[in-house]
């Protein structure tokens, strides 16, 4: 039996603490079922301070003190490492996530303190580590996923670890471990329809992990098969993901009857009014399951008594409105109208579409399989079956250019919105941070951790990968845009062609691609 202390690093600090962190509550419910004793100190909900993570990090005999999240977090999980060296120095400090598996040697020399590293999925993996730590016998080189110091501090990484197949072997997550009610159901609005609006009592869960599709900005961080072994340079065992050619891709999901009788049990449990699917694309699973997945949960969710009043009655939604409303994701070019009117009967009340852009280059060059056509016929759809489409948009592409951001402006004007662009970042784990990971350190100094310190949620640029504009160009062309300037923009476009007449983005782009694949193959061995 291990004494275990979670710690989840603080995020988006800008915004309120709105969702429990669903994989450590994931661990935590696997380590508790095999006896294991744990605590969590939530520092993202609770934001108290340097002093309140020392005293919890003091406040008993810890085995294991174990951290990790996206690569956003890496700045509060360099604050924990050394805390938990100094205060509890004889606790095995573990640190997965994203955060780990994009670049496993780069963090453990970042971070000394580190003790182990979880690559990919961890399901298994920590169990058999606390398993080691209860028995006394700490032998990491027998536990696939791992990277850890050997002798002489030398960094070590075992085989890869195989996926979980059977998802609906998960516990639920251990959501009694976090401050439900002082914190996380305040926080339960989500401006993006009535509906969302006005939840008092919302939770998150994971129906699917993996997604079909191969955008080179994204990183699916061992969860979707993307995660491959090679030789680094210097003929040291490291992680590759999603290179061209390469690609490979693992779906799974939990069964319509798990998740449904998941969502009946939070609300027996815990009276929610609203879920949130933090999947990362709903319809890539309903594509997979040969159209029966979406069918069959919004099946069971009538049949469970869990449509809300409001549709059911025909009415509009309110406060009183009994029931369970829901969100989530879907893609341009997978959803239908006929799931789109399903799910919405169901009580479906938005669906994030991750549209990047309405340029025909971009998105033929993004490896997202949609169009412009496609991108505003399912925002169409999507409002006819009663939900809220909400489009995300990215600018600042390696192949951006003034004609693609105008023809984002069009389309807004036949959508009749606005949508205020995210810039293109290159997070760990992305195929384009692998493309452009010498230009990224050449804006930080060379120094990789400035680059780790600064990345965010992408409201702000961090590193520009665009081949024509730079930081100061993307901010203000952000701005034409959303005023649908179209004078000033072709005002601006002249002056920059007289500046740069040899100027050609995407052929630029492309060349930087062939490069890094040529690099890649170099490194599978072909």
């Amino acid at each position: 039996m291990a004494k275990v202390l979670f710690i989840n690093p603080i995020v988006r600090q800008e915004d309120v603490p709105r969702h429990v962190p669903y994989g450590i509550a994931l661990l935590a419910s696997l380590a508790m079922k095999e006896g294991h004793l744990v605590q969590v100190y939530d520092a993202n909900a609770w934001r108290l301070g340097d002093e309140v993570l020392r005293q919890a990090i003091e406040a008993d005999d810890w085995d294991v003190i174990a951290t990790g999240g996206i690569s956003t977090t890496y700045s509060y999980v360099k604050k924990i490492c050394p805390l938990a060296k100094a205060y509890a120095p004889d606790a095995l400090l573990v640190v997965g996530g994203g955060l780990m598996t994009a670049m496993p040697r780069d963090i453990m020399q970042l971070l000394p303190q580190i003790d182990i590293g979880v690559i990919g999925e961890a399901f298994q993996t920590f169990n058999d580590i606390l398993a080691q730590v209860g028995a006394k016998r700490i032998e990491p080189g027998k536990i696939s996923g791992l990277i850890f110091r050997g002798p002489g501090d030398k960094l070590v990484m075992t085989g890869p670890r195989e996926l979980l197949q059977d998802l609906d072997t998960l516990p639920y997550p251990a959501y009694d471990l976090f401050p439900l009610e002082e914190i996380y159901f305040p926080n339960s609005q989500v401006l993006f329809s009535e509906e969302g609006m006005v939840a008092k009592r919302r939770l998150d869960i994971n129906a699917s992990y993996g997604c079909s599709l191969v955008c080179k900005f994204c990183f699916h961080l061992g969860i979707s098969g993307d995660l491959k072994y090679i030789k680094d340079s210097q003929g040291e065992p490291n992680v590759l993901f999603d290179a061209p050619g390469t690609y490979t891709r693992t779906i799974r999901y939990h069964s319509p009857r798990y998740i449904v009788d998941m969502v009946k049990y939070l609300r027996q449990r815990y009276q929610i009014d609203f879920v949130g699917f933090l999947d990362e694309n709903l319809m890539t699973m309903d594509v997979y399951s040969g159209r029966t997945w979406l069918k069959e949960i919004c099946e069971f969710w009538l049949e469970e008594g869990l449509q809300p009043q409001c549709i059911h009655d025909r009415v509009e939604h309110s406060e009183s409105c009994h029931g369970v409303h829901w969100s989530g994701t879907s893609h341009a070019t997978l959803c239908t109208p006929t799931a789109l009117k399903m799910m919405r009967q169901a009580g479906c009340s938005h669906l994030v579409y991750g549209y990047e852009s309405f340029s025909p280059q971009i998105l033929k060059r993004l490896g997202k399989g949609s169009t412009p056509k496609t991108n505003i016929q399912s925002y169409f759809w999507t409002m006819e079956a009663g939900i809220r489409p909400i489009p995300n948009q990215i600018m600042g592409f390696p192949s951006e250019d003034f004609d693609s951001l105008r023809d984002c402006m069009r389309a807004w004007e036949q959508l009749g919105i606005v949508v205020k662009p995210f810039f293109a970042t290159p997070y760990p784990g992305s195929f384009w941070y692998q493309v452009y990971k010498d230009r990224i350190l050449e804006q930080y100094g060379g120094d990789l951790e400035k680059f780790m310190l600064a990345i965010g949620d992408a409201t702000d640029v961090t590193a520009v990968i665009s081949e024509n504009f730079d930081t100061v160009e993307l901010y203000g062309l952000r701005e034409l845009m959303i005023r649908f300037d179209y004078n000033r923009l072709a005002e601006y476009e002249r002056e920059w062609k007289r500046r740069n007449p040899e100027a050609n983005a995407i052929k630029q782009a492309e060349e930087r691609e062939k490069h890094q694949q040529i690099n890649i193959n170099l490194s599978l061995g072909k």
